[in-house]
């Protein structure tokens, strides 16, 4: 097994090489999915998270040993990158990359575990108090992303922490990072499709806007017209996909 430490947590190294050897039956539950599980750890009072990758096929096997980087590796990675960036995501502290002859077989990645107050699906999907407020700090966190040339490519409902810091201030931290890219600048068009898998509401979509024009210095028309599209446009493609889903489901029965 291959690993890799953020050199702060190299003196637990022991311990947390024993949480992967034995991952499978110890640890606490917290997601356990078809593709991925997190399970939770104690190390020096704090709780870390471990993220098993699911197995993958022959073809990502041999592609993530000569050809890309792993799931985990790029998670591990991409954090330290969001945090010299000043773009807040739970510390990384290490990942774990287990080879066969014919590549990658099991990867994993270990990070502190944050306690949030709620994700950005609680907005979408109750009457969150203060939510407009915390809609208008959402959108600034992810302008700052932008003018910082990080493009999440997985901006998505669940993928977002919100911590409520008191006194009306909100802090955001990126989770399931291994799908980004970097940029030297992000165009318009980019910075408006980066959003459009965040909500289907559009009177989410109304004040995001409103927001992102004022720090973008654009016509407030101009960018609620076009994340309202692409966000239409996205809801489209995802209702489509879960329709031919059932019906695959139905002719395998």
């Amino acid at each position: 097994m291959l690993s890799k430490y953020h050199k702060k947590f190299l003196k637990f190294e022991n311990i947390i090489d024993n949480y992967i050897k034995y991952f499978e039956n110890s640890g606490v539950d917290f997601i356990i999915g078809n593709r991925n599980s997190i399970k939770l750890f104690e190390i020096d009072g704090k709780t870390i998270s471990v993220k098993a990758f699911k197995k993958p096929n022959l073809i990502n096997k041999i592609a993530y040993r000569y050809f890309r980087k792993s799931k985990a590796k790029r998670s591990f990675e991409y954090a330290s990158i969001l945090l010299e960036k000043g773009i807040g995501t739970p510390e990384p502290i290490a990942y774990f990359e287990n080879f066969d002859v014919l590549g990658l077989n099991e990867s994993y990645y270990v990070c502190e575990h944050l306690n949030c107050d709620l994700t950005y699906r609680e907005l979408v999907e109750t009457d969150y108090p203060d939510s407009e407020n915390i809609l208008r700090q959402f959108t600034q966190f992810t302008f700052d992303m932008h003018q910082k040339g990080i493009e999440f490519l997985d901006h998505s409902p669940g993928n977002t922490l919100i911590i409520n810091e008191g006194n009306g201030k909100y802090s955001f931290y990126l989770v399931d990072l291994n799908r980004m890219k970097f940029h030297q600048t992000i165009d318009f068009q980019t910075r408006m499709k980066n959003l459009s898998k965040i909500t289907p509401k559009k009177e989410m979509i109304a004040i995001m806007s409103n927001e992102y024009a004022k720090l973008y210095g654009e016509d407030e028309t101009k960018v609620f017209e076009t994340m309202w599209q692409l966000t239409s446009d996205f809801q489209y493609r995802f209702a489509r996909k879960k329709r031919i889903k059932r019906k695959l489901k139905f002719w395998k029965k």
